[in-house]
């Protein structure tokens, strides 16, 4: 493990699994890692870990799960994140942690979240580059966060990016969790934390329905949407022949307008806005026997979309989230948080619906956020009780 000569600091480059499994069992003697990843979801189809990018009080690590057979190599880094007694520190963790259990199966037991610790503490930006400037006065590069991750050798630039990320997190987890401690808002940190910890996502399988979702797709007549339904279906097709995201192989608002335009020809296709030369050449068949298929089957009724489970409301309903929004505007304000971060949308949406008559009411309610229930719960019910006798008189006149 040579250490290489970076513009920020030096930084190890761990490529043979030997190395790593050395440090593994080095790292979990640490009472704090700072921890990021990179991906290479913007260049492929099948995206995937390229880098996990370790960084301790002294030392700083690229470890590369593509040199070492896979991320799935990345095995001997478990033991670290299950541990309870080393801390492990990203910056917007949730990528992170997604990629990691969804390619290598990692669970996480004592996590911090310098975004969401910002984001608590009212700062008006939370990005990285902000904190970083703000507290060291150092300016990160920015230059590599679209870069090909997958690609081999890495470049120079990317490789100081890349551990410039991580090299300053531990210090400014310090700074931050003063902060949170001083303004009473650690306990409610740790309870985002802790959530993160325990949150599963579904695995990701082709939205076949995906193409209703695209903006102006149910403006659409029959012929046209069912037009747009094949375009979608083969742009995925070909993305998946050739690794790519769907969007590098053909963009939405031009699925529309093909959709929109029925091109017969090769020369009609050409003229419509994002379709290139080469686009013509590989797809140009393709794309009119989709034209042709989708007008000749056309769209029967528009079915239903899964959504983000939320019902409808009735008029009370939507009075009592009037009121909520206006107490989150205002408490928030003298707060200091962006309104989102004290409750988000979904939140007042589903109390507003159901309505808590304590903070013991919304104990458990997965809409909730916990420390949200205990700080305000009762104050929250105490709005909705003094407004009770509107959202009745509303009810009345329906």
């Amino acid at each position: 493990m040579d250490p290489v000569e970076g513009m920020v600091a030096d930084f190890v480059i761990i490529e043979r699994q030997s190395d790593l499994e050395a440090l593994a069992q080095d790292l979990l003697k640490e009472k704090i890692v700072a921890v990021d990843t990179e991906a290479d979801s913007f260049y492929h189809y099948f995206d995937k870990t390229c880098l996990v990018q370790i960084a301790t009080a002294k030392n700083t690590y690229l470890v590369d799960p593509l040199a070492l057979g896979g991320p799935s190599e990345l095995a001997p880094l478990a033991p670290l994140f299950a541990s309870p007694d080393v801390r492990v520190v990203f910056h917007a963790a949730e990528y992170d942690i997604y990629v990691l259990k969804r390619d290598c199966g990692f669970e996480f037991a004592n996590l911090f979240d310098t975004m969401v610790s910002a984001q608590l503490l009212g700062y008006p930006a939370v990005g990285l580059s902000a904190l970083i400037e703000h507290h060291f006065g150092v300016k990160l590069p920015k230059d590599e966060q679209r870069s090909d991750w997958s690609r081999r050798p890495l470049t120079d630039e990317q490789l100081t990016y890349a551990a410039s990320d991580v090299q300053y997190l531990i210090r400014l987890t310090d700074k931050l969790e003063r902060e949170l401690r001083k303004a009473k808002r650690l306990e409610w940190a740790q309870a985002e934390f802790e959530a993160l910890t325990k949150r599963q996502w579904p695995s990701r399988g082709f939205d076949k329905l995906g193409y209703l979702r695209i903006k102006g797709a149910k403006k659409l007549d029959p012929k046209s949407l069912g037009v747009l339904r094949e375009l979608y279906l083969l742009r995925d097709k070909r993305a998946r022949e050739i690794d790519r995201p769907p969007f590098k192989v053909l963009g939405n608002r031009t699925l529309l307008d093909i959709a929109e335009a029925k091109p017969r020809t090769q020369a009609a296709l050409a003229e419509i806005k994002g379709v290139s030369e080469l686009i013509v050449r590989r797809m140009g068949s393709d794309l009119l026997e989709a034209v042709r298929e989708g007008k000749k089957e056309g769209h029967g009724p528009i079915p239903k979309l899964e959504g983000n489970g939320r019902r409808r409301m009735d008029r009370r309903a939507e009075r009592r989230l009037t009121h909520l929004k206006r107490w989150r505007t205002t408490r928030a304000g003298e707060l200091g948080l962006d309104p989102g971060v004290l409750c988000p949308n979904s939140a007042l949406e589903a109390m507003a619906i159901d309505p808590p008559d304590s903070a013991a009411a919304l104990d458990g309610r997965k809409e909730i956020k916990g420390w949200f229930a205990k700080e305000f719960g009762d104050e929250v019910a105490g709005v909705l009780a003094d407004r009770a006798g509107d959202a009745e008189d509303d009810g009345a006149a329906d």
